[in-house]
């Protein structure tokens, strides 16, 4: 018999379906800065990246209520909160503030290098990042993505984490929300997809919202998520789990298909249809949840895994490499004339146009297993042992 509190079992399919989002998400901030490829099959589904973050929000909260959902008395009681904080913010902070650091080490010696070349730093160009010390202190407290500030700072998709860290604060009472049985989980479901649906609608860029009302965007989304994990739970309560294994092949294979319909047939991004797009991103954590199915098993691939496991060192070090990538585009590019390789640089510019992409991706698979490696592994087991003072049995990351 397993123990009130207990850890639940991994869910490995959902670990697994971590790993494509950061990916296109890396080529959706690629794309807007820089172009987008031409192809249909290819700026459709990167054009609509963002809405990604709406799977993860929902993911979250999913995870979260299936790790913490037994222990929602001793969340009010004042035994399990603080060691939540210190959980999350373990497995959280120590990326979130290696990235604040490497972009402000890259802000000085990027100055120091434009001063030297008698060019200006993509810091102090036009459209510029903006980088300024308060907002460097509102990252450094993770509160710069609570619509303090009418821009992105610094480390631009922190702003992610920031909200996740709100998220975790007001969590109880989610939990709580969560007690309600079927109608607690529809009431959440319905009134997160309502949520995300109006803020597409009275958005002028549909869901891509960031700084501004980002964490409405993502207390809607985590709200879907804990609606989900209820539906679950109630689901495995009422011998879901004995299902056979074709019943949920085809609810995957049919959330599936209306994801590509909402990416390939509502029209281009930033619009009112984002959440055509975004409900069944959503749906998709609970027909994964139950580890069995055709597409339970592809996530559950080690290679799926190991970069599912990378997946926020993968998402939270892009804005360095975009960085460096544009400046290097600026600087140290050669001009179209140039001769490299026996032929002028115009000339390979065709095959560039895709290999560039392609390159960044694998570059941000390294440089997302570097910080993962030497950041992310070891800090937040560092920070775990510094906890240790917990009570036992409190210490589940999600």
């Amino acid at each position: 018999m397993t123990e009130p509190n207990a850890r639940p079992k991994e869910i490995v399919a959902l670990a697994g379906a971590r790993a494509i989002p950061p990916l296109i998400l890396v080529l959706f901030h690629y794309c807007e800065g820089h172009k987008y490829l031409g192809a249909k099959w290819f700026d459709l589904p990167v054009g609509k990246g963002y809405l990604w973050v709406e799977f993860f929000f929902a993911l979250s909260g999913f995870v979260l209520v299936y790790v913490y959902g037994a222990k929602w008395r001793e969340f009010w009681r004042g035994g399990a909160y603080v060691p939540f904080l210190k959980a999350r913010l373990a497995r959280l902070y120590p990326l979130h503030l290696t990235m604040l650091f490497v972009i402000l080490a890259m802000v000085i010696v990027l100055r120091w290098l434009a001063a030297r070349g008698g060019y200006v730093s993509i810091y102090d160009e036009p459209y510029h990042p903006i980088n300024t010390w308060p907002t460097f202190i509102a990252n450094l407290f993770l509160v710069q993505g609570w619509n303090l500030f009418p821009y992105l700072s610094w480390n631009g998709a922190s702003w992610f984490v920031s909200v996740e860290f709100l998220l975790c604060l007001l969590f109880p009472v989610y939990l709580v929300i969560s007690r309600g049985g079927w109608l607690g989980a529809i009431g959440l479901i319905a009134v997160g997809s309502v949520t995300l649906a109006l803020l597409a609608a009275s958005s002028k860029h549909g869901l891509d919202l960031t700084f501004h009302n980002g964490m409405y965007r993502g207390m809607a989304a985590f709200a879907v998520g804990v609606g989900v994990s209820t539906l679950y739970r109630l689901a495995i309560a009422h011998g879901a789990d004995g299902l056979p294994d074709f019943v949920f092949s085809l609810a995957q294979v049919a959330v599936f298909a209306l994801l590509l319909v909402g990416i390939y047939d509502t029209g281009w991004a930033h619009r009112p249809e984002d959440i055509y797009t975004v409900l069944p991103m959503m749906a998709l954590v609970f027909t994964l949840a139950f580890d069995r199915g055709l597409l339970a098993q592809f996530f559950q691939t080690r290679v799926l895994l190991k970069l599912g496991e990378l997946s926020y060192a993968i998402y939270i070090g892009q804005t360095a490499l975009l960085q460096l990538l544009r400046h290097a585009q600026l600087h140290l590019y050669p001009a179209p004339g140039d001769i490299v390789l026996g032929r002028p640089w115009a000339a390979w510019e065709p095959i560039w146009h895709w290999l560039e992409p392609t390159l960044l991706v694998f570059a941000a698979i390294l440089w997302g297993w570097v910080l993962f490696t030497a950041v992310e592994r070891p800090a937040n087991a560092a920070l775990r042992r510094y906890f240790a003072g917990r009570p036992k049995g409190d210490a589940a990351a999600a």
